[in-house]
């Protein structure tokens, strides 16, 4: 099948997926759920051929725990998906309605976008992701994953597609392209005939590159280099814990913690005990001369360290004097995706959460909550780190649109 054959065909299923109720969309949403785990042994098998093709190429193990899956992931998949099932129904929602002296009602109100193509690497449980949250939105999905997880996004597909023609409705609802050349993505990143939107999830070398060839509205998630800063006042015992959950509890994902800046005055005191929690997954610091001089093993940084997205147990280092050091290091450095201080400083918590510029901030609690199902949106489509239309975690409202509606009776301009 052609991109242009796929391209109509999700249109046509726009428009019908558009006008299903809430519980038509919610049935569709289960029955797919359902046909996931009747199908979690064909799913895991082709998982399998897919984590053996990645180690034989030498793919990093950070890597490999994305494009993992496991029962307990699948279950994590189908409960997101549940979740979705359960919200509120965002389509049709009217936003405002005002009266103007002519007697004209004008009113917004909640619409699907239409159709949603998502770009991404090698991470399987965004095909059920993106297709639930979409279709509950009422907009058609096509996907076109990486190559690395082919086979297990087709078992995933073909899985979702079962569940929605058992529900009664298109399965078109959902594409995968199975054809996963750079030159076919490319020419997906030219379909705005059919595609509404394009959402790209991955790395920054692909990122950057659906931005910049991009014919299609791009929605911008981006990379993690996100930070710790232990203010002076910080709880020591607080800050380990969040730190080493930050970094260690998965280092392949966007919301891991890629930097520490640590206050000056507690340096001394701190930097010791961090080591050494931080040896349990051996963790390699990469610091600045002020906290090499407090703790002699740390590797040296250079300044390629401070912008950073290690995605591996690599933590870069530096001692700063102040929380608007810290503001001011984040700042340049950061990605715009989620930033925490630790401190018992209202005003130095409060100063943090209103100038660093970020899709999330946070005072005393991990970056790692960064996430669609943390934030209750259930599974979530990628994380926002532009600032037009839709910044953070991306659920229901992120992939509706909204169109004017307007009631008259007889007014001429």
């Amino acid at each position: 099948m052609t991109l242009t054959e796929i391209g109509q065909r999700a249109k046509e299923a726009s428009f019908a997926i558009g006008k299903l109720e809430a519980d038509e969309k919610n049935q569709g949403l289960l029955a797919a759920a359902e046909a996931l785990l009747a199908r979690k042994a064909d799913i895991l098998a082709a998982n399998e051929r897919d984590i053996d093709a990645a180690r034989k190429k030498g793919m990093p193990e950070g890597l490999v725990d994305r494009l993992l899956l496991t029962p307990e992931r699948i279950t994590g998949i189908v409960e997101g998906m549940h979740q979705v099932a359960s919200l509120d129904d965002p389509v049709g929602e009217v936003i405002s309605m005002k009266k103007r002296p002519n007697g004209l009602l004008i009113g917004q109100k909640r619409v699907p976008m239409g159709v949603v193509g998502i770009i991404y690497e090698a991470r399987p449980n965004v095909t059920a992701d993106a297709f639930a949250l979409c279709f509950k939105a009422g907009n058609a999905a096509v996907l076109r994953g990486g190559s690395d997880a082919l086979e297990s996004n087709q078992a995933i597909t073909r899985a979702l597609r079962a569940g929605l023609l058992k529900a009664g409705i298109p399965a078109d609802a959902v594409q995968l392209l199975a054809d996963t050349n750079r030159e076919t993505a490319r020419e997906f990143m030219r379909l705005n005939r059919y595609l509404d939107v394009l959402i790209p999830r991955g790395g920054a070398g692909l990122i950057k590159t659906v931005v910049e060839n991009s014919t299609v509205p791009v929605i911008e998630t981006g990379t993690g280099n996100c930070h710790i800063y232990v203010d002076e006042s910080a709880d020591f015992n607080m800050a380990l814990d969040i730190l080493f959950n930050a970094k260690t509890q998965r280092i392949g994902v966007c919301n891991a913690c890629e930097s520490v800046l640590v206050h000056e005055k507690i340096a001394k005191d701190f930097l010791p005990l961090m080591k050494k929690r931080l040896d349990e997954k051996q963790v390699e610091i990469r610091a600045d001369a002020a906290s090499r001089a407090v703790v002699g093993e740390f590797k040296e940084a250079t300044e390629e360290d401070w912008g950073k997205e290690y995605l591996d147990y690599i933590l870069s280092c530096k001692v700063v004097g102040s929380v608007d050091e810290a503001i001011a290091h984040i700042n340049r450095y950061n990605t715009g995706h989620s930033e925490a201080i630790i401190t018992k400083d209202y005003a130095n918590a409060q100063q943090f959460l209103n100038e660093v510029d970020a899709a999330a901030v946070y005072v005393n609690a991990s970056t790692r909550f960064t996430d669609g199902f943390e934030f209750g949106f259930g599974a979530e489509i990628g994380i926002s780190t532009q600032k037009l239309h839709a910044r953070g975690p991306m659920g229901l409202l992120a992939l509706t649109s909204t169109k004017f509606i307007v009631y008259g009776n007889g007014q001429i301009r």
